[in-house]
């Protein structure tokens, strides 16, 4: 049985350690706070986004674009988004499990590219694929429009080019502050609803300017924007799995306590009884 010191001190060394995981849920909470918010103001933008470029495609019958263009999936790029802190529970493993299933459903593909935007995501890719990785946009600090525009503009330019057949995007969807759910979404090439349509008369109105001059604008911005809804699902999941697997932690602390509060109590109520039975012994044998 351990010493009463070894106890004490281990009881200090946990106790500091619940100091540590209660703060840093108490950052986490008020860092989602700001995140939920961040991407519950997005999710309208990017669905209005998705929906205007669809009449607009509905307008005319040959959409023209490259971003539109369909090829064979002979070159495949995948984009993973994870976090570049850890300490947010299997917030990580799960997107880069997501992640693993659809690189080995493109397994036929001739050539596969990984781009990350996380560290957490470089690192295991960096064991597993190394010789696939391309680019590395890691988070650092508050998701800009910047970074997605940045990302996205770098993407667009190589199936435009025809460096890639195929992009995938996957992240973590934000669906409350308990589920983070992965996400696997093909983001080129871009498809839109118009393709089915029967052109201009399934719309009430004209449009001005002419539909291949609006879509040659938008299509690009609903990459982006597909792209920095992404980083802000992912930056809202990750506060919300930090700050749950802080606040187990903490209850585990709590309990660890406990436990060695009460080891502790027991070890120096035998410590007692034992000094008792040597005094006693002790006056018997005078």
């Amino acid at each position: 049985m351990p010493n009463l010191k070894d106890i004490r001190r281990r009881i200090s060394t946990v106790e500091k350690t619940q100091q540590i995981t209660r703060a840093m849920r108490m950052v986490a909470g008020a860092k989602l706070r700001r995140a939920q918010d961040a991407i519950e103001s997005a999710r309208p933008y990017a669905e209005r986004m998705r929906s205007t470029l669809d009449e607009v495609a509905r307008s005319t019958r040959d959409v023209e674009h490259p971003l539109l263009e369909q090829r064979e999936a002979r070159s495949v790029e995948v984009v993973i988004v994870t976090s570049d802190r850890g300490l947010c529970g299997a917030f990580n493993a799960n997107v880069i499990k997501a992640a693993q299933g659809a690189i080995g459903a493109r397994a036929d593909a001739a050539e596969l590219a990984i781009t990350t935007a996380g560290r957490k995501g470089r690192e295991f890719f960096k064991r597993t694929h190394a010789a696939a990785l391309r680019d590395d946009y890691p988070q650092e600090g508050w998701v800009t429009y910047a970074q997605a525009s940045h990302l996205a503009s770098a993407l667009s330019k190589r199936y435009a080019d025809g460096d890639v057949d195929e992009v995938v995007l996957i992240y973590s969807e934000f669906v409350s502050t308990m589920n983070q759910s992965p996400r696997v979404v093909p983001l080129l090439p871009l498809v839109t609803s118009g393709e089915s349509a029967e052109g201009d008369e399934s719309l009430p109105y004209e449009i001005e300017p002419s539909p291949e001059k609006l879509l040659a604008t938008l299509i690009p911005r609903a990459v982006e924007v597909e792209i920095f809804r992404a980083l802000l699902e992912n930056q809202a999941g990750e506060h919300a799995a930090r700050m749950a697997a802080m606040e187990s932690a903490t209850r585990n602390t709590e309990e660890l306590i406990e436990t060695l509060t009460l080891q502790y109590n027991r070890a120096r109520q035998a410590a007692i009884t034992k000094e008792l039975v040597e005094i006693v012994s002790g006056a018997e044998a005078l």
